[in-house]
């Protein structure tokens, strides 16, 4: 398996760290798991430009990318604060849950995990699905 760059490794850190301190969230806290989703993504700034998430599988790499929506920050983690990678979790490791839908495979795998920064992340969180029932009002001037 190839290496990342120097450069590219150094830059995702700082980012991660960074985007983990602005979303209220913590770097898994197995080293593993952060250095190997780090790597991935470091991978991913060498061969695409782009830090394209390393625990999918896509058919068109560069397409998806282009995408976005699997580029880190992923929609998920922007939309419902939920990193399936498990790189941005709570202190203990666990990921936040409490916005994915239901019957996200999140859910169903970690029940409820509660927001314990819930101020903060989730810049696209007006993207998240409504629940039945809660439409938003409708304009009527």
């Amino acid at each position: 398996m190839a290496e990342p760059s120097q450069e590219s490794l150094e830059k995702m850190i700082r980012y991660v760290k960074g985007f983990a301190d602005k979303s209220g969230t913590a770097m898994h806290p197995n080293p593993a798991v952060t250095e190997s989703v780090v790597k991935g993504l470091a991978m991913h700034v060498d061969e695409l430009g782009k830090p394209l998430c390393p625990c999918n599988f896509y058919k068109d790499k560069p397409a998806e990318a282009k995408l976005r929506r699997w580029i880190c920050a992923c929609d998920e983690m922007q939309i419902y604060k939920y990193c399936h990678c498990l790189l941005f979790v709570r202190e203990d490791g666990l990921p936040i849950t409490e916005y994915l839908p239901e019957g996200h495979e999140g859910r169903e795998i970690y029940g409820v995990v509660s927001d314990p920064s819930p101020g903060r992340g989730r810049a696209l969180k007006h993207k998240a699905a409504q629940p039945p029932g809660s439409r938003r009002p409708e304009s009527t001037g």
